[in-house]
């Protein structure tokens, strides 16, 4: 099938009533045109950017959505058109009638015959990632990132509510939003050079802002991490990305992207190819690690708010025993804190009892072996780490070097760097006691 070129129309631009054309796009192919799917998706096709004032408009225009290969035909209709049913029915006909022309002679036409309709656009949308494999889960969090990038652009050309909006959004902007965003970029058809032009501008004043209210790491331990992630194995990776999470944010991905752009100027194809892929790999083992940290603080709040609720907190507490780790002592600790600062006396006082609680329960788990160690890492120097050692000479075995080792292993893990070499340094000098 060629090539449908999009059709001009004439606008006004409702925000300062400056005349201008723009293109829209009422049959998308995407075995034609496969670019036009990923610009459909990320909501960049049918948009007029007024070239006075920049305001950005979605366009009302009915669509049909083709791909051969899936054997998908759907068909939306904006309700505010009001089209009559006849001329809804001629439509579709002759979109239909034109595909069946010039699909090759050997190819399924029946679905053809029955598009499915749909009365919005984004349960178009839903439709095609859903035949593509996605799940609901993400179909959810990409409509988010949709959503956050229309607010923000239509909020640049005033600076005071753009900001007010970041600040308000900030833990939204993480790097899959930016990932989506410059993948929005890249979908951009060529005949929407405006709307292209304006999420540049979008993703500009998001960079501004980022270098402005965030301490970034200097350019110097930003190259090391690159570096690092860049040469480390398949294997590797996922250890390294998350000992480098706290670096990995837009300016990470930003800098990442401009090595990849600079090998492609080079000539360098493979380079970048593998750049790419390995950008993707590094937002993926993100998204999975941020993922896994919300999940585990959204049940240390659903347990506290158990506790708080309960007639006896503290009986509660214990019957929730196994609920008490370390993302829930994290959540503990915060409540404390804004209670502290809203003057709730009476809540700081039962959230120091819960606690005092939790460590209780938390050492009742441990072995005295463990025990041990957990007096070793409360020490508060390593000089007092070692006293205490010198003292307990009868309680170190090799045993008890051994789990220091693995501990030592499973915080490299958590890239608790810091509490990984004081486990190694504990081990090294019980090691050293044994002989």
């Amino acid at each position: 099938m060629p090539p449908v070129a999009p059709q001009p129309v004439q606008l006004t631009c409702p925000a300062c009533g400056t005349p201008f054309r723009a293109a829209i796009y009422t049959l998308v192919d995407v075995t034609a045109q496969s670019e036009l799917k990923a610009a459909l998706l990320s909501g960049q096709l049918n948009v007029a950017v007024c070239p006075n004032c920049r305001t950005a408009s979605m366009l009302g225009a009915p669509l049909i959505y083709h791909d051969a290969a899936k054997q998908l035909c759907l068909v939306y209709f904006p309700q505010e058109l009001n089209s009559r049913p006849e001329d809804q029915e001629r439509f579709v006909g002759e979109a239909t009638s034109f595909i069946i022309r010039s699909l090759p002679a050997n190819a399924p036409r029946g679905y053809l015959l029955a598009p499915r309709r749909f009365l919005t656009l984004p349960s178009l949308l839903d439709a095609i990632l859903e035949a593509d494999g996605v799940s609901r889960e993400m179909l959810e969090r990409q409509r988010a990132h949709v959503d956050l990038i229309s607010e923000l652009a239509a909020r640049l050309n005033d600076e005071e509510q753009f900001a007010a909006l970041v600040e308000q959004r900030r833990a939204d902007l993480t790097p899959e939003f930016f990932a989506t965003l410059a993948a929005f970029i890249e979908a951009t058809p060529p005949a929407q050079a405006d709307s292209r032009e304006l999420l540049l501008q979008l993703q500009a004043r998001l960079a501004d802002l980022a270098a402005a209210d965030h301490d970034s790491p200097d350019d110097e331990e930003l190259a090391a991490a690159i570096a690092r992630l860049q040469s480390a194995s398949d294997d590797e990776l996922e250890l390294a990305v998350a000992e480098l999470r706290p670096l990995i944010d837009y300016g990470f991905f930003q800098a990442w992207t401009e090595q990849i752009d600079a090998a492609e100027a080079a000539g360098q194809h493979d380079e970048a190819d593998r750049l790419t892929a390995r950008r993707a790999r590094i937002l993926s083992i993100v998204e999975e690690l941020d993922r896994e940290a919300q999940q585990m603080f959204e049940a240390g709040s659903a347990t506290l708010g158990e506790v708080l609720q309960a007639p006896d907190p503290l009986a509660a507490l214990r019957e929730r025993a196994d609920a008490v780790d370390e993302a829930f002592m994290m959540v503990l600790s915060a409540n404390a804190g804004a209670a502290q600062r809203a003057g709730r006396d009476d809540m700081v006082a039962l959230l120091e009892r819960l606690a005092e609680e939790a460590v209780a329960i938390i050492q009742a788990r441990l072995s005295p072996e463990e025990r041990f160690i957990n007096e070793l890492l409360l020490a508060e120097t390593p000089r007092d780490a070692t006293a205490l050692l010198r003292k307990n000479v009868g309680k170190i075995t090799p045993d008890l070097v051994k789990r220091l080792n693995e501990l030592a292993e499973q915080e490299e893990k958590r890239a608790n760097k810091p509490t990984a070499e004081r486990l190694r340094q504990l081990a090294r000098e019980s090691g050293a006691m044994l002989f």
